[in-house]
Parts: C-alpha cells; sequence; structure tokens
C-alpha cells in the first residue's frame, strides 16, 4: 500500500470546483451558483480535491460526459516520468440522488485507463486477470469498500507498414470499469442513513481517488511509494519513450 509519497501535491484550487461539482444535469440546467447541487455530491467532490498525489501524477479536471447521471465530475490523469508519459486515464463520479439499483448507491465510478506495454508482456496470457487483480487490489490496499464491481481489460497489438514501417510493434493496454462506494455500516441501501431525517452519506471519494492512482502507477510500471512492499506485480519500464 502507497502510504508515504514524496513531496505531495494537494489538487490546487484552480480547479473547477463548485462550478464542476455542479454537475451536469440530465433533464435540466446546471446552476451556476450551486445551489441546486445536493450538498453530498459537492462534499464528495471537495474529497476528490483534496487528494495527496505522487509527484508522477498529473491531474486536472475535465468536462464530464452528460446523461448518465443527474450529478457527474471528472477527472484525467497521467504517469510522467522525465517528461515520458507512462500512462493515463479517466474517472467519473456519478450521482443519482434517487439510486440506482445497479450501483447499489447512490454514487457510482467510473474509469478509463491505458498504458503502453512491451510486446511479450502483453502475450501473457493472464494478464487481463493480472490487470484486474489490480484494480481491486488497489482498491482493498486503500481499505476502501467498494461494490458492484464491473469491467474489461483489453488488450490491442498494432503492427506498422508501408511509411510506417520503421516503427516497432506496440501493444496496449486498457482498462474500462466502474464499481460503487459501499454504504457505510448501519446505512440503507442508496447512501441513505437508518435514521429518518439523517443526512445522506458522503463516501469517501478521496481514498477511491488514491487508490485509483495507485492503479495508474502500478499500470505505467513504477514501484510503490515508500519502497518495495512483497506481493506487488508491476510491468516493466517501456522500451521507448513517449514524449508528451
Amino acid at each position: 500500500m502507497w502510504v508515504s509519497y514524496p513531496e505531495p501535491r494537494v489538487l490546487p484550487p484552480s480547479l473547477p470546483g463548485m462550478a464542476a461539482a455542479q454537475g451536469h444535469l440530465s433533464d435540466g440546467p446546471d446552476d451556476a451558483d450551486g445551489e441546486g447541487t445536493p450538498s453530498v455530491f459537492r462534499q464528495a467532490v471537495a474529497g476528490l480535491q483534496a487528494v495527496r498525489l505522487r509527484p508522477e501524477i498529473e491531474l486536472d479536471a475535465t468536462p464530464p460526459p452528460q446523461r448518465l447521471a443527474p450529478y457527474s465530475y471528472a477527472l484525467e490523469a497521467a504517469v510522467v516520468v522525465d517528461d515520458e508519459e507512462l500512462a493515463d486515464g479517466r474517472l467519473i463520479l456519478l450521482h443519482d440522488p434517487a439510486g440506482h439499483e445497479a450501483w447499489g448507491g447512490t454514487f457510482r465510478l467510473v474509469t478509463l485507463v491505458h498504458a503502453e506495454l512491451e510486446p511479450e508482456m502483453a502475450a501473457d496470457p493472464l494478464l487481463p486477470e493480472v490487470c484486474w487483480s489490480w484494480l481491486t487490489g488497489a482498491l482493498e490496499a486503500r481499505r476502501v469498500p467498494y461494490v458492484a464491481p464491473s469491467g474489461t481489460v483489453t488488450r490491442a497489438g498494432s503492427h506498422y507498414f508501408g511509411g510506417l514501417r520503421e516503427r516497432e510493434p506496440s501493444t496496449r493496454i486498457e482498462i474500462r470499469a466502474s464499481w460503487s462506494p459501499a454504504p457505510s455500516p448501519g446505512t440503507r441501501p442508496g447512501g441513505q442513513a437508518g435514521a429518518r431525517g439523517a443526512e445522506p452519506v458522503v463516501p469517501d471519494t478521496g481514498a477511491h481517488l488514491a487508490a485509483w492512482c495507485d492503479l495508474l502507477c502500478q499500470i505505467a510500471g513504477l514501484p510503490p511509494g515508500g519502497g518495495p512492499e512483497a506481493g506487488i506485480v508491476t510491468l516493466p519500464q517501456r522500451r521507448g519513450p513517449h514524449p508528451r
């Protein structure tokens, strides 16, 4: 588990804060002042903005997709070492105050992660299972409760011909996944507290983001922060540079 990061960074306040936290409403206009945005969602977004990051991770807010949920917030990240991008991804926070049966609650996290691999690594028949275990393992290492995980792991190889024949073959791994923050003990499905009139439960979005960043660094081939750990398997460094 990555706990101690060198030179930790905090998401800068310049990120679209409440403007982004207002979400993209599926059935109505955005509220520029945030007055129509549930407090639970604004707090969940604030949790994302307070996460400490490894210095190799570049993280920015990005426009979220619309019509996936009444409220959404998105981040995009890249793992960059010596101006070389080793992996990239996008994390989207969805919120439906009415709850969603398939989610098992009112919040859902959706991600897409990419990385280039060595061809021999991509040929490993167990690679998809290993990559999926990196996601679930990152959440479990952070002790982040979650439910209803689902997703796909895809590897695609490219061979170049004609004017591109000088390029070496490349292989790209892609992880598409989603999961729901598990409700705390004593809460009802849908994220509502058991007591009547209690406030909706705010998920620990910061811990989920930290686990997701662990996944990005692992698929990029970086060692865990704070030194090696037993039981952690990482990909080797990429052979060729991918300048930004």
